[in-house]
């Protein structure tokens, strides 16, 4: 197994670390309803997805 030969500074450290973060996801308003959707999904309020409708949603009873 493979051992350090010397320490590693805490700049080099943290400048490897530089890409380990958290991402924000996109969201985007449905053309539809105007409810707030992740990007490239269809909208859960509607089902619509790019102005056609993709899945049909039952009606609030």
């Amino acid at each position: 197994m493979a051992h350090p030969k010397h320490k590693v500074s805490s700049t080099r450290r943290d400048k490897r670390r530089t890409h380990y973060k958290a991402v924000v996801p996109t969201v985007v308003t449905c053309s539809n309803c105007g409810a707030a959707v992740l990007y490239h999904r269809v909208c859960p309020e509607c089902g619509f997805y790019r102005g056609k409708l993709a899945i049909e949603k039952k009606a609030a009873e």
